[in-house]
């Protein structure tokens, strides 16, 4: 519970110091003067999973921390008001300079991996309309890989996704 007063101290609608007390099941950061309640809002990130003719997926290198060097799905945060599927495709025209095509949703995955990730991602899949393979943005390597030849990857859930995709006994991941 320490995280919620590390979010947020003093209450946005009258400027009074929040307190921790228990409302609605736990303890949450309420105003004691306007009984204001803070709601902690979970991440939402959107990733895209794309595949080129010959069947690799595509992999873009990180730049920053976490997990610097390593390799993760396009994806990115869902700004508020922003429709999860234009927020793949805008993710994914920052990173890669590709335009696609959303083509479906494959999944939605709970569990929040570090303290500056998401807490819940939508994984769809994506085909490349139009644009250049070029590194841009927060990666600082974009390429095709063999789902059996894969670099070190970023994240646990860019690997359990591609080990839904990886033929049977095939222990890369």
């Amino acid at each position: 519970m320490a995280l919620l007063l590390d979010e947020i101290n003093y209450c946005p609608r009258c400027g009074a110091a929040v307190t921790l007390t228990q409302r609605f099941g736990r303890q949450r950061p309420v105003c004691p003067q306007c009984d204001w309640i803070y709601f902690a809002d979970p991440k939402v990130a959107a990733a895209a999973l794309i595949f080129d003719e010959t069947g690799r997926v595509l992999l873009v290198r990180r730049a920053n921390s976490p997990q610097r060097g390593l390799w993760t799905l396009p994806a990115g945060f869902v700004d508020a008001g922003e429709d999860p599927a234009q927020a793949v495709q805008r993710e994914c025209l920052e990173e890669t300079g590709l335009r696609v095509q959303i083509t479906g949703l494959i999944d939605v995955i709970a569990g929040q991996e570090h303290p500056r990730g998401a807490h819940i991602l939508l994984l769809y899949r994506a085909q490349i309309v139009d644009g250049k393979l070029q590194a841009q943005d927060d990666v600082d390597g974009a390429g095709f890989f063999a789902v059996d030849a894969l670099p070190s990857l970023a994240f646990d859930t860019t690997a359990r996704v591609l080990a839904k995709i990886l033929p049977p006994g095939n222990s890369q991941i």
